[in-house]
C-alpha cells in the first residue's frame, strides 16, 4: 500500500466552506442561534489553546468581533470571530500564533492535524483582515461583508478579495534518478541553525510562469541551472497568506554559488543522508509540511528527522 505523503493527509479533513451560504442572512442567523454552533475565537490573529487543544466556544460564549462563517462538517456549523486583543480574557501570552502549534502538528498529533483545514481558513482570513484596512484605491475604511470573505470600501464602493500569494517551492535533484549516485539540492537560510535545510522556495513574480519561478528562483539562490521541471502538488500556507506549489525540477549542472543573501549555505545530499546512514548530520522538515512530502517522495520513505 502506498503511503500517503504529509502534505497530502491534511486534505482528508477538509470542510464544506458554505460559499453560497455567506450571504443567507436568514440562514446565518440560524446557524448562530443554534447551541450545537461551534466558534473559534481569535485575539487579532492568535488563538488561545486550552488544555492542550484547539478551544472553541458556543456563540453565547463569543465576544464581538468580525464574524467569519468557515463552513461545516459532520452536521456542526463553525464560524471564528476576530476579536480585539485588549478584549479577550487571559494573558497575552496565552495567546499563540499559528507557528507556535507545528512542533506537535510535527509530531504527529492527529487530534491536531484534524483541526488544521479550520485553523489554516480562520487565521488566513485573520491575517487579510489584519493587513487589509484601507481601500488600495481611495483609502477609504474597508468593511466585511460575505461573512469575512470580502472587504468592501465605504467611500468607493470598490471590493478586495482574500489575497493568496503563489509560491513556489521544488526538490531539485541531479544525477541518474533512483541510483545511488543522484543527489537532492537542499538550502539553509540566514536565520536557521547550521544544520537545518530545506527544499528551496520563492514567489512567483508578476508575468511569470511557475516554471519559470522554479527555475529562477533556483539559479539566484544557488547557481544550478535547472531544466526539466513538473508539477508535484500543492498546500495552503497561511503565513500569512501563501500557497506553496510544489516541483519537481532536474538540475543541469551541479556547481553551487549561493547568493549569501536568501540561502546562506546550500549542498547536495544523498538518499543515504537523509536516512541518517552518514555523518550529515543535517535537520530536515518534518510533520505536515509540503517540503517533507518533496523530499519523502525523493526518498521513498519517510524522513528520519523534523523540525
Amino acid at each position: 500500500m502506498t503511503r500517503e505523503l504529509p502534505h497530502v493527509a491534511l486534505s482528508s479533513h477538509a470542510h464544506d466552506r458554505e460559499g453560497m451560504r455567506r450571504t443567507d442572512e436568514d440562514w446565518i442567523a440560524e446557524r448562530w442561534a443554534d447551541s450545537s454552533t461551534r466558534v473559534l475565537v481569535l485575539a487579532g490573529t492568535r488563538l488561545r489553546p486550552m488544555d492542550g487543544a484547539v478551544h472553541w466556544v458556543g456563540p453565547a460564549d463569543a465576544p464581538d468581533g468580525t464574524r467569519l462563517l468557515l463552513g461545516h462538517t459532520e452536521g456542526v456549523t463553525r464560524f471564528a470571530v476576530i476579536a480585539d486583543p485588549g478584549a479577550v480574557p487571559g494573558e497575552r501570552e496565552e495567546w499563540l500564533g499559528l507557528r507556535a502549534l507545528f512542533p506537535r502538528l510535527i509530531a504527529g498529533d492527529a487530534t491536531l492535524a484534524a483541526e488544521v483545514p479550520w485553523l489554516f481558513h480562520a487565521i488566513g482570513l485573520a491575517e487579510w483582515h489584519w493587513a487589509h484596512r484601507f481601500c488600495p484605491r481611495c483609502g477609504g475604511q474597508l468593511e466585511s461583508t460575505h461573512e469575512g470573505h470580502e472587504l468592501r470600501c465605504a467611500s468607493c464602493g470598490k471590493s478586495q478579495f482574500p489575497r493568496t500569494d503563489p509560491a513556489v517551492i521544488m526538490a531539485i535533484t541531479h544525477g541518474e534518478p533512483g541510483s545511488d549516485e543522484e543527489r537532492i539540492l537542499l538550502g539553509r537560510n540566514a536565520s536557521w541553525p547550521e544544520e537545518r535545510f530545506s527544499t528551496l522556495a520563492g514567489f512567483c513574480e508578476p508575468g511569470e510562469t511557475l516554471e519559470d519561478a522554479v527555475r529562477r528562483e533556483v539559479m539566484e539562490e544557488t547557481g544550478i541551472a535547472v531544466g526539466e521541471v513538473a508539477y508535484f502538488g500543492n498546500q495552503p500556507w497561511p503565513l500569512p497568506s501563501s500557497l506553496m506549489l510544489g516541483f519537481t525540477g532536474r538540475a543541469l549542472s551541479d556547481a553551487i554559488e549561493v547568493d549569501g543573501i536568501e540561502v546562506v549555505e546550500a549542498q547536495w545530499f544523498s538518499r543515504a543522508d537523509l536516512r541518517g546512514e552518514t555523518d550529515a548530520g543535517i535537520i530536515v522538515p518534518g510533520g505536515v509540511s509540503i517540503s517533507s512530502s518533496l523530499m519523502e517522495s525523493w526518498l521513498g520513505e519517510p524522513l528520519v528527522a523534523g523540525w
